[in-house]
């Protein structure tokens, strides 16, 4: 059992940790790099050179650190980063943290997996630490994350960097099962960890809920880091940030993606690809496999189509819609075992999954190399093609109640999802085999349906008419049949979030 510390003890710890405040903000400002600098391309710190004050009136370079104890951090961080096994730095935390940690807004761009988390953890924890934060002083930091899986990630990492810290920290990622308890205690909370969703509900459903200590959005420090710089993520730095320091790592290297993951693409006709997911699952019961589908009712469908076919190995969906703890528990099964996991692109920003296999990358290959994903094509081996569409259609009879309904909905979904796909050159509905890829999914006919001025021959009636709704915050279009609405859209839900978000912010 320990023993009480002491009021001695406290007050010498106190002492000491204002005495370290001062001498890090006195290296930070005495050896801030230049605005508009990076500091990979200064030549690394010898390594014997002293760490922290050299004389009473000097200190050591930090800008070209490439080790974490040579940066001007505390030492409750150092020593987590240690026991975390965290020594060497990797290229976006060399070029980022230097900058990060004289206060200047980061935005910044790095390949999966290259270690961005840590390029705002570190400093998110030091800000606090010298500000000399304490959980009676409520939020002072956010992380928004675009998914519930990427948030539980980064929330791994803030408990293993900032567990000598005294902070409270949160993760806010939805459920309503535990929203009331979130509610009595998110006031309390210093950090939090969320999606917009979630940050969205409390905002607007917590009594006393409030971050007026992070004085938004006048004034604060914002790090925003992506993997890829679109357009988006363009302008909402725009919005955002206040003369941001920007540090791409990556822009001049030959491929976007990291070194040792290898990718190759087969380019398979339409009515084959369900044929050819089935083969390629057969063909490697031994591994973790996760297929991207490009809506909700296809990973519904085939999940459930396939479950019933039994391939030899487990299966998992996860999709937007689910609900947190399924998300939550299909996401840590992933990583234990072989499985196959059908998601939709829900599953596609961020978190660390390190498959086996990507299947269900779309997009033409010419483009994949434009922007530096260096792709090997490959051909298949028709010998050791399966056909499941037999099986598939013997399933829809067998199945009237349920497989008949979801096949026609991932049909139609499917469709509709190449129709509002920005390019055309590449996504061309009216160029889709749709009889051939209907009776791929064993369906008895192909449904009708009517694009724009277009219309696709069918054997079967089924008119489609968009709808517009609105209200002050959003717009959805749906597409209805007289007895049922189908969700054809399949924008996630986090993603329009992200979007209020961004405007009851300010940005």
């Amino acid at each position: 059992m320990r023993k009480p510390i002491s009021k001695t003890t406290r007050k010498q710890k106190l002492v000491s940790e204002v005495d370290e405040i001062k001498l890090l903000n006195s290296w930070i400002e005495s050896q801030k790099p230049d605005c508009g600098s990076n500091p990979m391309s200064l030549p690394p710190i010898p390594s014997k050179a002293p760490i922290g004050r050299v004389d009473s009136e000097s200190f050591s370079r930090y800008a070209g650190a490439t080790r974490f104890r040579e940066l001007p951090i505390s030492k409750k961080t150092k020593d987590a980063l240690r026991r975390s096994k965290y020594t060497d730095m990797t290229d976006i935390q060399r070029a980022c943290l230097p900058h990060a940690l004289c206060g200047r807004d980061i935005l910044g761009a790095a390949k999966t997996g290259s270690g961005k988390t840590l390029a705002f953890v570190i400093p998110l924890l030091e800000n606090l630490y010298k500000e000399r934060w304490n959980p009676e002083d409520g939020v002072g930091s956010i992380i928004i994350s675009p998914t519930r899986e990427l948030a539980s990630q980064t929330f791994d990492v803030l408990k293993a960097v900032g567990r000598h810290h005294n902070f409270s920290a949160g993760l806010l990622i939805g459920g309503r099962k535990d929203v009331e308890t979130e509610k009595e205690r998110v006031t309390e909370l210093n950090i939090l960890v969320c999606t917009p969703g979630r940050l969205l509900q409390h905002m607007d459903e917590t009594p006393n809920f409030e971050c007026s200590q992070l004085q938004l959005p006048k004034r604060r420090q914002t790090f925003l880091f992506s993997a890829t710089q679109t357009k988006s993520v363009q302008d909402l730095a725009r919005l955002s940030l206040k003369d941001p320091e920007y540090l791409s790592v990556h822009e001049k290297a030959t491929r976007a993606t990291p070194n040792r993951l290898k990718q190759t693409a087969m380019i398979v006709p339409l009515d084959k690809k369900l044929d050819m997911l089935w083969s390629f699952i057969k063909a490697h019961l031994n591994s973790r496999i996760l297929v991207f589908l490009s809506t909700r009712k296809q990973v519904k469908f085939v999940y459930e189509a396939f479950k019933k076919l039994r391939p030899g190995l487990p299966l998992k969906c996860l999709h937007g819609k689910m609900k947190q703890e399924g998300r939550m528990g299909t996401y840590s099964q992933f990583h234990e075992k072989a499985t196959v996991l059908f998601s939709t692109d829900v599953a596609s920003r961020g978190p660390d999954f390190q498959p086996g296999s990507r299947l269900g990358c779309s997009g033409g290959l010419s483009r994949r190399y434009a922007a530096k994903i260096p792709i090997e094509s490959i051909k298949a081996n028709n010998k050791r093609l399966q056909s499941v569409s037999g099986l598939l259609s013997s399933l829809l009879v067998k199945y009237p109640d349920t497989l008949p309904g979801l096949a026609k909905r991932a049909f139609i979904t499917y469709l509709k999802s190449i129709q509002n796909h920005k390019d055309k050159e590449v996504f061309d509905v009216m160029q889709l085999p749709v009889d051939e890829f209907s009776a791929s999914m064993g369906l008895p006919m192909t449904p009708k349906i009517r694009f724009s001025n277009h219309k696709m021959k069918s054997k079967k009636p089924l008119e489609l008419s968009p709808i517009v709704e609105t209200d002050s915050s959003d717009m959805r279009m749906h597409w209805r049949t007289p007895k049922e609405e189908l969700d054809i859209g399949d924008l996630e839900e986090e993603e329009v979030e992200r979007k209020i978000l961004c405007q009851q912010l300010g940005f």
